[in-house]
């Protein structure tokens, strides 16, 4: 198949720090390659990828120094070529959100559109409605609850390169680590009360956006004087087996429907198991006991810690090698593909025989498949 990979622009394909989507789209692109796809990326500049790169701006949006008036600018440029060039693909895989919706009617049935986020935002419901044709593909079952009657095509859970991520059996940090992104959902503050509770260090590999500075200089900094817990920062994925795999457990302490949450299969990688609050996409992620505890609270977390001791580390690691893979994601997303085309096809030349028959991809849409 030739498959064009479409990606947003705020961070470099993959991210040189934090990043999530963009992360996922390096990884997804390079499996399709070791798959023998003709894979075309749609990214900025810096992209590093085996696929063949279409760069689209000069860097990614967000470590950009200059002044952005818009970054609906970029995206909209991008969204022209890819546009200009779409007769060159069997499918479309679109990582951006519903920018595109407007611009590609014509084919949706040529698309795929993952959605990364929360959806449980005022005014998507509407947008869903208006454009029902195009196919997309969910990251958890959780996330499609705001949305039950969109046009979805299949539950993809997001997949990581094996060989990125080094294992560690017996980790010497004894500290509890919290990676991500400080911000009011994401409960810095709650990691860093398990902590102190539990008596152990805290690091914390953290970015904070614009938008959260106000948060992490009103709430999270007065926390940080204490000698238990030591911020660092960002982190490039060459720190995190380190830093993941010396820790004795991951803190995901979240107050929000996390659609998916890369860090926890980040931390399984290298064998590292999770306490995570129960909320959004962790219970379809966590396999309590086994790859780590799902808790309701910070007395259960102070237990869950205790328990750490009972999991045996190589299972967390086989664990994400069964589920959460580049490989596999990739190999979900080809079966997707290949239904699309395939009723399409089908679609194609029961139009020829009925012409007065109504343009109907959503015979694709009707049959939702959890991969």
């Amino acid at each position: 198949m030739k498959i064009a990979q479409v990606a947003p622009l705020y961070e470099a394909v993959p991210p040189q720090l934090y990043g999530g989507t963009e992360r996922v789209v390096a990884h997804l692109a390079d499996a399709l390659v070791r798959f023998d796809h003709d894979v075309t990326l749609f990214a900025s500049a810096e992209a590093q990828t085996t696929a063949k790169l279409v760069p689209v701006r000069d860097q990614a949006i967000r470590l950009d120094p200059h002044p952005l008036t818009s970054d609906l600018a970029a995206h909209l440029s991008m969204l022209h070529e890819v546009h200009r060039r779409a007769h060159e693909f069997d499918i479309i895989h679109f990582h951006v959100d519903l920018v595109h919706f407007p611009f590609f009617e014509d084919f949706t049935h040529r698309t795929v559109t993952t959605l990364h986020g929360r959806l449980d935002m005022k005014d998507l419901s509407e947008v869903y409605r208006r454009w029902p044709l195009y196919p997309l593909v969910s990251i958890s079952r959780r996330q499609r609850r705001a949305l039950p009657l969109a046009n979805w095509v299949a539950t993809v859970p997001h997949g990581l390169a094996e060989e990125l991520y080094r294992f560690t059996a017996k980790p010497k940090g004894n500290y509890l680590a919290f990676l991500g992104r400080i911000s009011p959902e994401k409960r810095p503050d709650r990691a860093i009360a398990i902590a102190k509770r539990a008596g152990l260090k805290l690091k914390i590999a953290a970015k904070v956006d614009a938008a959260d500075r106000t948060y992490f200089a009103d709430v999270i900094e007065p926390l940080l004087s204490d000698p238990l817990i030591e911020f660092i920062g960002e982190i490039a994925d060459s720190r995190k087996s380190e830093f993941l795999g010396e820790a004795t457990a991951l803190l995901f302490p979240i107050d929000w429907p996390e659609p998916f949450g890369l860090v926890m299969i980040e931390a399984m990688a290298c064998g590292t198991p999770i306490i995570a609050w129960r909320r959004g996409s962790v219970p379809e992620i966590i396999e309590d006991g086994v790859t780590g505890f799902i808790v309701e609270n910070e007395d259960e977390a102070i237990d869950a810690i205790e328990r750490i001791p009972d999991l045996d580390r190589r299972r967390v690691r086989a664990a994400f090698e069964r589920r959460f893979t580049a490989r596999r994601m990739a190999e979900s997303y080809r079966r997707s593909f290949q239904r699309l085309l395939a009723a399409s096809d089908r679609h194609i030349a029961d139009s020829d025989l009925l012409p007065g028959r109504e343009s109907a991809i959503s015979d694709i849409a009707v049959r939702p498949d959890v991969a």
